[in-house]
């Protein structure tokens, strides 16, 4: 501990916003190249370490222009990062929107060459200056900018700025309530009550302004996010897509996942695409995590170190859903993490996973089971699942007794006429929960509401959620449901 004291104090002195430690925070930015990020080639780059927006008399751009942030989005956070600007404004964007190609919307912490604007909170394209510098407002529920508070005189605030030198700059977002510093000094605080304008998920970018030349820079770009106090995040990783044209769509199943759940409230959901999240940060306030990808011995959650940094999790309560493969992990390499983790998995040669027509009945005496009535799906339902010993602490949610000719395995044949459980639920020693779901082959199975439900509804109870008595209510249009199908392919 003592070797790190002089360097805390070096660091503490060139940016004084930095009081408190780094713990928590990540690196979203590698100092190298765009790498995560997306900007106009013509006017981003990086240069000498730094994320480098410029203009030029012979290169100016037409409108306000951004470089985005493209391995997540951000909810609940504390981002840090240091800036120098040479000419011109710009800002952070946070929990916006993506309006055109490169061109963002939404909350922006301003920084700016001149001396009025740095640290204000300016809603880009929307209701503009929601405060400025050494303001503490509220924004009413029909959208009037109230000033509770003035902290601060916006010249002195200013003269804690560098002029074209590196500053630090700090944006604290948690649910409604923004906080702007720069170089340790609260510049702006707003509580937004306007629920019509309020984003608490969305992009995050830098601006390059329009209007006469400039240079800008960013560097040591670090992102903590904060656990939500309100509602469930729930985090869903889709596996690239396999399989023939609407079988194994996973980034389909997650898109119509995220839909179904647009309209709850009480939760939060980040969805994440390509098989494994780029975003560092991806489950670091996770309530629960869903995944929904190819398994088997190639199964994204088993490389790398990923395994120990998901104990991890699991020790610290999150939830996890696995859906259809994504349930399959090699025996001696993620079978007894899945045990532990969702109560049982898929093991080769001895569980099965035949194509049939399930009739299904439901467990509705536990939340999972709440609202859901008796389907019947055709799918590649597996069963002969490997679980703890004696079941403890498993609950079947789904069940259904498969006809004796799909019994292929010798363990699945030494069971003829048996009930077999196709989902279900899990409790941890420490209190986490687990799901596991084998449905989800074909894709036009999360059009069936019940069975839509029930993944759902698991999700809410893993991420010690209130399931309610009707289960969770959703509808989804055919675009909501296959807006993200391989060739758009309509299912029926």
């Amino acid at each position: 501990m003592k070797r790190l004291v002089l360097s805390i104090i070096l660091i503490t002195f060139a940016f004084p916003s930095l009081s408190g430690d780094e713990a928590g925070f990540k690196s979203i930015f590698n100092g190298k190249d765009l790498t995560g990020w997306d900007g106009d080639p013509r006017f981003w780059s990086v240069r000498d370490g730094a994320i480098t927006g410029q203009t030029t008399e012979d290169n100016p751009t037409e409108h306000n222009t951004f470089v985005i942030w493209r391995q997540g989005e951000v909810d609940d956070f504390i981002l840090r990062f240091s800036y120098k600007i040479v000419g011109g404004n710009s800002g952070v964007q946070y929990r916006s929107r993506e309006v055109d190609p490169w061109v963002i919307a939404g909350y922006q912490g301003d920084y700016e060459a001149g001396d009025t604007y740095s640290g204000i909170n300016y809603d880009e394209k929307g209701r503009g200056i929601l405060a400025q510098r050494g303001q503490k407002t509220r924004i009413e529920p029909d959208g009037e900018v109230k000033v509770e508070e003035t902290f601060g005189d916006t010249k002195e605030l200013q003269s804690h700025i560098k002029k074209e030198d590196w500053n630090e700059y700090e944006v604290i977002a948690k649910r409604n309530h923004l906080i702007h510093k720069i170089n340790g000094q609260t510049m702006s605080e707003v509580t937004d009550d306007h629920e019509a304008e309020l984003e608490f998920i969305g992009l995050l970018a830098f601006q390059l302004h329009a209007g006469p030349p400039m240079s800008m820079q960013i560097k040591d770009v670090r992102l903590k996010r904060l656990p939500l106090e309100d509602r469930k995040k729930l985090v869903l990783v889709a596996g690239n897509p396999s399989h023939s044209l609407g079988e194994h769509e996973f980034p389909a199943g997650i898109f119509a996942i995220k839909n179904a759940l647009a309209d709850v409230e009480e939760v939060l959901a980040a969805d994440y695409y390509g098989g494994w999240p780029e975003d560092p940060t991806a489950f670091d306030n996770a309530d629960t995590i869903l995944f929904y990808m190819d398994g088997g011995s190639g199964h994204p959650v088993i490389q790398g170190e990923r395994r120990k940094n998901l104990d991890a999790l699991m020790d610290r309560g999150v939830g996890m859903v696995c859906v259809h493969y994504a349930v399959e992990v090699p025996k001696d390499k993620g079978g007894e993490e899945f045990k532990k983790w969702i109560g049982g998995y898929y093991e080769t040669h001895y569980s099965i996973n035949p194509h049939w027509t399930a009739e299904i009945e439901v467990n509705d005496a536990h939340p999972v089971g709440r609202g859901v009535k008796p389907f019947t799906v055709n799918d590649e339902w597996y069963f002969n699942m490997r679980f703890r010993p004696e079941m403890k602490d498993v609950t079947p949610i789904l069940t259904a007794t498969p006809p004796d000719d799909k019994r292929a395995t010798e363990a699945a044949k030494a069971h003829p006429g048996r009930e077999e459980i196709l989902a279900w639920a899990t409790e941890r020693e420490n209190g986490g929960r687990g799901f596991g779901f084998t449905g989800g082959h074909f894709h036009r199975g999360w059009g069936d509401e019940n069975f839509r439900k029930v993944v759902l509804n698991a999700l809410l109870w893993t991420a010690h959620g209130e399931v309610p008595d009707g289960g969770v209510q959703s509808d989804l249009t055919k675009e909501e449901l296959n807006g993200r199908l391989r060739g758009r392919t309509a299912q029926k």
